[in-house]
């Protein structure tokens, strides 16, 4: 018997810890263990320890906390994902990147641009990774329409739609528990980074909302949102629709399109598995139930180059090279951030609102290359 070498070359994996056992934070768990490249999930914190432990069990992993400053803490640690509620993000992300952790952030970065400017000033300070898991870029259709608006298939963009319709029944489960601006915060908000990133070079200008309780109409009054549409206007003229349903009955529907001066480029269609179904009613297909079965690949991509990324800062190599811009950053999480806080001021007012400010600059990887910024 001979074994073969090892090359002593190879670089070591990046070593990720976990914050947040829940839904998602187990669905990145499951892909860093097993499916990664370049990296290994070497501890999980979650103050809620039964769900950790039961994870980390399963996966093999060999550290459990409830509190995330001991992977702060630990020098073995490279790289964390951050999986928790929203309310924790921002000192979560400041907290790991004062560490000399690099960062991958489920969306948003934070509740407010306030918070966010805290994580930036930190990310700056520190010199780390940050990253947002604005997934929809890595789902392989919007990829491919990303890679023609870049040859100039479109030419000069004039409008753009975004659409995000989550699978229901024709109610919402706990709808009286859903924090008041989850519409904007955590579904539109995908919406509103793929029309930045459809729309190069580009910035949101205003936005104007209608927005209503369609699905729930008993929760209206208490200010309750599962259906609204979005206008945009942006720095380069282009115009831009986002809408969103929290229940469509046929699954998950998920679309994005730019439209321009030479042609139409578009991602997504109501998604369908492979399987046919023919029987006495005509033909059918299941359709997704779930956002781990919709973007499984797209989440997986996102923590790969999140890994890639880490690994090249710790080790003083070249960024991963995309061909076009595709690492979501602070300046994009600020942009989408920005549209979403204006969403919930035209809902409140009823009249268009202003986007927000300029990008921090040196924040995040560069939108585009893009300098131009709504005045």
């Amino acid at each position: 018997m001979s074994y073969l070498p090892v090359d002593p070359a190879r670089p070591e994996p990046v070593r990720v810890g976990l914050i947040g056992a829940g839904w998602m934070g187990a669905f990145h768990a499951r892909s860093l263990a097993s499916t990664i490249p370049g990296a290994v999930l070497a501890a999980i914190a979650d103050p809620a320890l039964e769900p950790a432990v039961s994870l980390a069990a399963e996966l093999g992993v060999p550290q459990v906390t409830a509190d995330p400053a001991d992977l702060f803490a630990d020098p073995a640690i490279d790289a964390v994902v951050i999986a928790g509620p929203i309310r924790f993000h921002a000192a979560l992300s400041a907290a790991a990147a004062r560490a000399g952790k690099h960062v991958f952030c489920e969306k948003p970065g934070a509740t407010t641009l306030e918070e966010l400017s805290e994580v930036e000033a930190a990310v700056a300070e520190a010199g780390v990774h940050w990253q947002i898991g604005f997934n929809r870029r890595y789902a392989a259709d919007f990829l491919a329409a990303r890679r023609d608006l870049a040859a100039g298939a479109v030419g000069t963009p004039q409008l753009l739609r975004s659409l995000t319709r989550d699978p229901g029944t024709g109610s919402i489960p706990h709808a009286a528990r859903v924090p008041q601006w989850t519409m904007f915060l955590e579904t539109l908000i995908h919406d509103f980074d793929a029309l930045n990133w459809m729309n190069p070079g580009a910035e949101p200008v205003s936005v104007h909302v209608l927005a209503d309780a369609l699905v729930e109409p008993d929760l209206r009054d208490a200010g309750f949102i599962d259906t609204a549409v979005a206008t945009i206007r942006y720095s380069n003229g282009a115009m831009a629709v986002a809408e969103a349903s929290f229940s469509a009955l046929y699954g998950y529907d998920v679309r994005g399109e730019t439209f321009g001066s030479r042609g139409m480029v578009q991602a997504g269609r109501p998604t369908e598995t492979a399987a046919r179904t023919y029987g006495p009613e005509g033909l059918s297909a299941r359709t997704p139930r779930l956002n781990i079965e919709l973007f499984a690949d797209a989440y997986r991509d996102e923590l790969a180059d999140f890994a890639a990324h880490a690994a090249a800062r710790r080790d003083g190599a070249p960024a991963p090279d995309h061909g076009v811009p595709l690492t979501p950053g602070l300046a994009d999480a600020r942009r989408a951030l920005a549209m979403a806080r204006a969403c919930i001021e035209s809902v409140q007012t009823g009249l268009p609102a202003s986007v927000a400010g300029s990008v921090v600059s040196g924040a995040g990887e560069a939108h585009d290359g893009a300098a131009a910024v709504a005045r």
